[in-house]
Parts: C-alpha cells; structure tokens; sequence
C-alpha cells in the first residue's frame, strides 16, 4: 500500500483504540465516583462517542483501503500499457516511467524516477532520445495534429537515425485548483506499422509500373488504329472500345502509383504563391467541356477582394477537379454545380465550396467517403467504372497543403463539399503524411 494510505490507515487505527481506552475509563470513574443515574448518562453518552469515532475510523480506513486499490489498480494498468507512458512535474522531474518507457527509451524506471531533464543534457546519449520526445522542438521533425494550445497536445516525431516513428499525446495533471502541476504523455511507437506501410506501397508501385508499361503500349496500338482510315467500319467500333477500355486502366494504374507516392511520403509538391480566383477560373474553364457534355451548369462565385495561397498548383489542381468532375457526372440532367471562394473573417483561411444538385451521398457514405476504394451505391449505378480513389487521393492532398474537407449530402437532393485552406504558409506541413496516418 503506499505511503500515504499506509498512514491514514494508521491513524484511523489509532483513532479507534484511543477512543475505545479511552470510553472504558470514563465508564470505570463514573460508576466510582457519581450517582448510579448519572453513571448510566455518562455511559450512554460515552458509548455514543466511541460508536461515533469507531465508525469515521472504519469509514476512513475502508477508504483508504479503496483509494489503495484503485492506485494500485491504475498504476498496474499503466505499467502493462503497450504505449510507453512518462509522466513528470513542472519542474520535469519524472515521477511516472512504465514498461514500455523502459523498452523504448533503454532507461530502467529506478535510474530515471525523481531524475530531471532539460535541453542542455541532449548531448547525453542516454537520454537523447527521451529529451527530443519530452521538447519535441528538438526533434528531426514533427508534425503537430492538434490546435496550438489545446490539450491534449499530439504531435507525430521522425528520427532518422536510428530511423524511429512516434505518436505523443501529452495532457496536463491538474490539481483541485485546477492548476497544472504536471504533464503525462502516451507514446506510440509507429516504427513497426510505418514500415509495413511503406513496404505495402513499395509493391503497389512496382505491380503498378509493370503493369503501366504494357498498357501504355496498347493504349498506342488503339490510337494509332483508330486514326487509320484503312480500318474497316464493322472494325472501328471494336477499336474505339479498346481505346476507351485503355483510358481507363491506365487512370486506374496511375491512380495506384498515386496513392503509394502519397503513403510512401513521396508524391512530390512544388508550392508558390497563387492567385485563388485565377487558379479556380483555369480549373472550371476545363471542367466547362464536361458540364456541357451532361448538360449541367456551372457558376462561380468569385472572391470579393484578391486572395492568394501558398499551393502546389498542379497537385490541388487535380483534387479540386476531381471534385468538380464528380458533381457533374453525378448530377441530374439540367442540374447545377456552384463553385463559391470566400475568406475566413479574421481567420488566416480561405473556404472552397463545391455544391451539386446531383444524386447525393448516404449518410453510410459519408463516413467512408474519403477511404481508399470506397464507392457509393447509388454512384455505382450512375457510373460502374471507377476505381474508388480519386477522393482518397484528394483528401491527402488537401491535408497536405495544411487544409481539410468536409461534406455535406441529402439523397436525391444534392451535395456540397466545404475545402479549406490555410493562406498562412506556416500552417502547411512540413512533410508529406497520408491521411491513413491521421
């Protein structure tokens, strides 16, 4: 039992024979020294007392006894924790080290307890590693997943050597006064699931490239016929299926090379300063063509005063095409899509909105709209090609420029996309990560 219930314990104990000692006195004088009346008085009144006393002794040793358990039950949760629990002071001294502290960090809990670190011992190898987890500034690199100053904070750490992933959740301890008195962190060590990630998306790529290569040649052999006269009538037609069925398994396979650059932290962005509406007008003056062809309409509604992002043009190009693609295609006939760019008001943001009059999404679908290989029902109906990462890859571009997005659908009724993006260059990651690891 710890110390601190250890004497509560004690002094309930004490509490209980002194009272009791006590009490048979006081019956022993009266019953010398007064009348039998008042000695009857004077034990009833005694009695009381020590029955009073005997019950706050046994209430506070039972919750002592309780509070002991529940430490002693807490404390052996957190020590048979796959993630590594540290906890310490504000002054950084640790007070918490488990298990999983010790196989990650190669500290034994009895050489770090009570021990305080700080950023000058970085040099000390021992330490090193725990020192960049604890003041994350100092690590290789790191990417926050939380709101500056919320609690708790989670950052994702990259070491390079040796090569180790973590996911560092850190919340505060609060006294009674609800003042800080010190911080906890769960770490997650993500090497293992990282690395199996990449060796995933390592065959995806090498499957994907063996398979582009001979497409690539088919898809020739279709073009080539196809605009040669000498081939008959009864023939073109066969030729042009092939060319169209070429099309789409090439989008299929480059959409595979796609995603495992995108999970392998190497889909590659070159960001410079772009002019918001200029960019949008490019973007809708294409997606025109395909507007006409399933007879929709498509309005923009520009930015009031000038706004410009820090963009990878090409990359977020493609993902809002996509989603522009997709409100048309799975529009009705005579339908609408509306392109709205606004500014956050006093906000370092811009929101992009996508709203169809389209098909629409369930709300099953919506939860798994931006998983990879997902497609809806009802768009399968609409549209039975399609390999179910467009969305997949949009979302992680949009992530990575710092930005997020949401949906909004009513069946039958339509769909709106809400994108928002930093115009703070700040706020843009540092390094690619995949949505997967969100």
């Amino acid at each position: 039992m710890p110390e601190t219930f250890r004497k509560i314990f004690s002094l309930a104990a004490i509490m209980f024979w002194v009272s009791l000692a006590l009490g048979a006195g006081c019956i022993a004088v009266a019953f010398m020294y007064v009348s039998l009346p008042g000695a009857l008085l004077i034990t009833v009144s005694v009695v009381v007392f020590c029955a009073t006393i005997f019950n706050y002794a046994l209430d506070a040793i039972s919750k002592a006894e309780s509070m002991g358990f529940e430490r002693e039950r807490s404390e052996r949760m957190i020590t048979n924790m796959g993630d590594a629990v540290v906890g310490y002071d504000s002054n950084f001294k640790i007070t918490l080290w488990n298990k999983a502290a010790e196989d990650l960090f190669k500290i034994r809990k009895e050489d770090i307890i009570g021990k305080v670190i700080s950023p000058d011992k970085i040099s000390d190898q021992s330490l090193h590693l725990l020192i960049q987890t604890v003041f994350s500034s100092l690590a290789p690199s790191v990417i926050q997943k939380s709101e500056p100053g919320a609690y708790p904070q989670i950052v994702d750490i990259s070491f390079t050597e040796p090569e180790i992933e973590l996911s560092v959740s850190t919340d505060r301890i609060m006294n009674k006064e609800g003042k800080a008195i010190g911080f906890l962190k769960i770490i997650r060590n993500r090497t293992r699931e990282t690395a199996l990630l990449r060796s995933k998306s390592e065959f995806i790529t090498v499957a994907a490239h063996q398979l582009r290569t001979p497409l690539t040649a088919v898809h020739w052999i279709f073009e080539t016929l196809i605009k040669n006269d000498s081939v008959a009538a009864p023939d073109k037609e066969v030729v042009e299926n092939g060319l169209e069925a070429s099309v789409k398994l090439l989008k299929i396979v480059n959409d595979l090379l796609d995603v495992s650059k995108i999970e392998a932290g190497r889909f590659g962005y070159n960001f410079a300063s772009i002019d918001v509406a200029a960019f949008m007008e490019d973007i809708l003056r294409n997606a025109n063509i395909l507007a006409k062809e399933f007879g929709v309409s498509l309005y923009f509604d520009k930015p009031k005063t000038p706004i410009s992002i820090f963009a990878d043009s090409q990359k977020l190009g493609m993902a809002i095409s996509n989603l522009i693609d997709n409100s048309i295609k799975y529009n009705v006939k005579n339908g609408q899509v509306i392109v709205k760019v606004e500014a956050y008001p006093g906000r370092p943001y811009i929101q992009i909105t996508i709203r169809d009059t389209g098909i629409g999404i369930s709300p099953d679908g919506i939860k798994k709209l931006f998983t990879k290989f997902y497609r809806g029902e009802n768009v399968v109906k609409e549209q039975t090609e399609g390999s179910g990462l467009g969305l997949y890859i949009t979302k992680n571009i949009i992530v990575r420029h710092g930005g997020d997005i949401s949906v909004e659908s009513v069946l039958g009724r339509g769909t709106s996309f809400y994108i928002v993006l930093p115009t703070d260059p700040s706020l843009i990651p540092p390094k690619e990560v995949s949505v997967g690891e969100i």
